[in-house]
Formats: structure tokens, C-alpha cells, sequence
């Protein structure tokens, strides 16, 4: 009876998704994990791998834990398909268009308050680093692992937030899905980047999602395939038939924001307007970072003095992506702004981004 109130305050809540499993161990994800660290596939991930062995053994900080009660919310319908494409503007990926984790959240409370107004304990697991949600949900059988890595459910595919509840209630338990992608691979070659090496492995060292929310210089060659993104990569999601459905009943255009928005607003505004996006020290240069990248492929005249006007910014990271953008206009107003930059330039990390530029002029 109980298991059935959970379930159905979750799918109350809109949840697509609803599966319990025990609270062992993942060995197996673990393994997979320190497997793809030590071949680099990695790259510099943190969360989740920053101690593999927490993330995939809910015990080792909650040791009362009997089962995961495992919720999958979709975020589309929501947004249209394919939003219309504007000079100068930029794309978000659709999980972070708005706070979608916030309705997820409230359905994570819900049960946890349902399961400690019956006598359980009970642990909210949302966006955490101590639980790899993607595995709790498989074997609670919400959905299967895909090609792509990520966990599809019927009906929904991967547009789906995955998050947990962990109880000491012995609830019934469910079994895995009897479901796979089969001889499909439609999200490998929709990669901009080649990102997905094999079914079921990511090199995040490809990856532009990966990227765009990291600190430091996006590198060089994967530049170009940034392409007009701001924030988050939809390519193999959007490629992926399972959520083909639920793509099909989108509603509504998104807001596209503009890269001069994004460039000649303070940190404060950005703050406000990009708040729930993961951005490393609560800074917001890397969105001024993915701005300037996604202007350099825009190339539009207009954009071209406010980029130049970033090669004097305090900022090296800006700088050194300003230097790149900048180039990419080819025009003589752009050769002359990187000529006076090089004169002036004394961090090597920027200097390495104009001595090949200002060496082709």
C-alpha cells in the first residue's frame, strides 16, 4: 500500500517515472567509472567521479539506507522542436532553459514527506554527487541505459531529470527493464564532436556540454562545432527516437538570449537570468566565454566591435577567446585591433591564442 502512495504522489507531481531498488552497492558502475578515468575518457569531470566509490554506494553515507525510490520527470513538451535560428542569438540546452530540477525537487519532497509521515527515515538526492542517479534509476527499472549514456524511458526517451529518495523502509523492490536501444545508434553520428566512441561511451574530452559549463580555454579544434550554443549540447537527445513523441508535442518557443546580452551584461543580471545553470565559482566569465566563442562563428558586423572590445578586458580568459573571435572576422579593423593587442599582451595564455594568429597576417 505504501509503495502504491509513493507512486502515485509521484506521478501527481508529473513524474513519467517511478521504480524502487535496494540500496546495494553499484560495483559495476564503479569499476566503469575508474575504467574510463584511467583511460582519460574523463577528461577533468568531478561530481559524481570526484569519489566514485561514495557515488555508487548510497551507505557509505546514509549506512540505514534499505531501498532508492527512483523518479524520472520530463522537461518537454515545454519548448518547441526546432527554435528559430536569429543572428547574433544563441541556444540553451532544454533541461536548462528554466530551474527544471525545481518541480523535480517538490516531487522528490513529496514522497520523502510521505515515506517520514509512515515512520521512515528518508534522503533527498537530486543534481548529487553522492548517488549516480542514472544507475539507481536502471536497476529500479525506470528506464534503460543508452547508447548515449543516458537513461531512456518509454514515452519520454531521455528528456527526462533523474533523482532519488533513499528510506529505510523495506519496500517491495522492482526489476530492471526488459528494454534496450537494439541495433539503433542514431545518437552517435549526431555528435557534433564525435563525442560517443562506442555505444554506451562518452569522451568528455569531446563532449560540448562538457566544455561549455567547465572552467579554463575551450580547446581550439572543438570551437567551430560550439557553433551558436550558449549552454549544454540537445544533438543526441534530439536524434534519439524513443523521445521522439515527446519532442513532437513541444509547445511554445523559448526565449533566445543574444550574444550581446550576454557579452555587455553585468555579473549581477547574468546571475539572476542564469542562476540555476552549473557555473564554476557562481561566475559567470564562462558564459562570456561561450558568448564570445558563438560570436566568432556568427561573424555578424555588428558583433565585431564589442568583441574587440573584450581583447582589453581584466579578465585573461576573455582575452585569450577574444583573440579567436576576433580573428574570425578577417577584416582590416579586426587585423588592427589584434596587432595593438599582441603590442600590449604579456600573459603567455593569451599570447599563445595571437602569436599563430597574428603570425598568418
Amino acid at each position: 500500500m505504501l509503495r502504491e502512495h509513493l507512486d502515485e504522489i509521484a506521478r501527481s507531481h508529473g513524474c513519467v517515472g517511478f521504480g524502487i531498488t535496494t540500496a546495494e552497492g553499484f560495483p559495476g558502475v564503479a569499476a566503469t567509472m575508474e575504467e574510463r578515468r584511467e583511460e582519460g575518457l574523463s577528461a577533468d569531470l568531478a561530481f559524481t567521479y570526484t569519489d566514485s566509490g561514495v557515488a555508487t554506494d548510497v551507505r557509505r553515507t546514509h549506512p540505514w539506507a534499505e531501498r532508492i525510490v527512483s523518479l524520472a520527470r520530463p522537461y518537454v513538451p515545454g519548448t518547441a522542436e526546432e527554435p528559430p535560428t536569429e543572428p547574433g542569438s544563441l541556444r540553451i540546452a532544454r533541461f536548462a532553459e528554466t530551474d527544471h530540477y525545481l518541480p523535480l525537487r517538490t516531487a522528490l519532497d513529496a514522497v520523502a514527506a510521505a515515506l517520514e509521515s509512515s515512520g521512515h527515515r528518508s534522503a533527498v538526492f537530486a543534481d548529487d554527487s553522492r548517488l549516480v542517479d542514472r544507475a539507481a534509476a536502471v536497476r529500479a527499472g525506470v528506464g534503460w541505459w543508452g547508447k548515449s549514456t543516458m537513461v531512456l524511458v518509454p514515452g519520454s526517451g531521455p528528456w527526462v531529470l533523474l533523482g532519488s529518495v533513499v528510506t529505510d523502509a523495506d519496500l517491495p523492490i522492482d526489476d530492471e527493464m526488459r528494454r534496450g536501444c537494439g541495433s539503433c545508434v542514431a545518437c552517435m553520428p549526431a555528435c557534433p564532436t564525435g563525442a560517443i566512441v562506442a555505444p554506451g561511451v562518452l569522451d568528455a574530452n569531446r563532449c560540448l556540454a562538457y566544455w561549455l559549463q567547465t572552467s579554463g580555454v575551450i580547446p581550439v579544434e572543438l570551437r567551430e562545432a560550439v557553433g551558436d550554443r550558449l549552454y549544454g549540447c540537445d544533438e543526441c537527445l534530439t536524434a534519439c527516437p524513443p523521445g521522439q513523441r515527446a519532442l513532437g508535442q513541444s509547445v511554445g518557443l523559448p526565449v533566445r538570449p543574444q550574444i550581446r546580452d550576454i557579452l555587455g551584461s553585468d555579473d549581477r543580471t547574468l546571475l539572476d537570468r542564469y542562476g540555476h545553470f552549473f557555473l564554476p565559482g557562481r561566475r559567470p566569465r564562462i558564459l562570456r566565454r561561450n558568448a564570445l566563442v558563438a560570436a566568432g562563428n556568427d561573424g555578424a558586423p555588428q558583433l565585431r566591435n564589442i568583441v574587440i572590445g573584450f581583447l582589453g578586458h581584466p579578465d585573461w580568459l576573455l582575452r585569450a577567446h577574444a583573440v579567436w573571435a576576433t580573428a574570425r572576422f578577417e577584416d582590416a579593423i579586426a587585423a588592427g585591433a589584434l596587432r595593438a593587442a599582441s603590442e600590449s599582451e604579456s600573459d603567455p595564455r593569451v599570447r599563445t591564442e595571437l602569436e599563430p594568429v597574428i603570425g598568418l597576417r
